[in-house]
């Protein structure tokens, strides 16, 4: 699959990735602020969530951002996503690959890929027809402090060898984006450096600033 014009605009820049919420409303009220920041994709997260509750909260966030015009993406789940019709479905080494997610979601939807520290997972996510690949931790995590660390130079491999676009992902602060970037990111995945921040809102904008995306 060629991802769209659209599709392609929303993936660059700051990937908002929600924490793990039992509550609607607040996590509603964080990604609205979010994308009045000027956020472009979302990646509803939510580990703990039973399946009711993952299935509404999913839903709700895509009724957001369709309104706001932004892509929801849904963690690990591709038969919820396409259940609800959302924009594409996140998947890691547990989750039956991109071609299982694929045939799930279909030819129109983004299929997004973790492949940790190992660009041979990368290889085998893009030729299977993952739309993005992920690496990371980039460095500690509090989300998840035992993954495995990526180096800088991993982004710049996979920038100069897939024709897909590059997420980071793993303890992703504001003042760590300029080194991403010059390492060949096209994204950061952040939970709590944005959604833990005083104003959602002001700093989803500086990400996207970073990144030279407008709101």
């Amino acid at each position: 699959m060629s991802l769209s014009p659209t599709q392609q605009a929303c993936l660059r820049g700051l990937y908002a990735v929600t924490p793990d919420d039992p509550l609607l409303p607040r996590m509603s009220t964080l990604v609205n602020q979010a994308l009045a920041g000027g956020v472009k994709v979302v990646q509803y997260r939510n580990k703990f969530a039973p399946r009711p509750l993952f299935r509404a909260q999913a839903a709700e966030l895509l009724r957001i951002c369709r309104a706001a015009g932004a892509l929801l993406i849904v963690n690990d789940n591709p038969e919820i996503a396409a259940d609800i019709g959302a924009d594409g479905v996140h998947v890691g080494r547990e989750d039956g690959g991109a071609a299982r997610a694929r045939a799930i979601v279909g030819p129109d939807r983004i299929v997004g890929v973790s492949c940790y520290d190992d660009l041979s997972i990368a290889a085998a996510a893009v030729a299977d027809g993952a739309d993005y690949v992920a690496f990371g931790a980039m460095f500690p995590s509090t989300v998840k402090p035992g993954a495995v660390a990526a180096p800088l130079s991993l982004l710049t491999e996979a920038r100069e060898r897939f024709k897909v676009p590059v997420c980071a992902i793993g303890g992703i602060k504001l003042n760590k984006v300029p080194s991403l970037i010059e390492s060949g990111t096209d994204m950061a995945a952040v939970i709590t450096d944005l959604f833990d921040a005083p104003d959602v809102e002001a700093q989803a904008r500086a990400y996207q600033q970073l990144f030279k995306v407008s709101a």
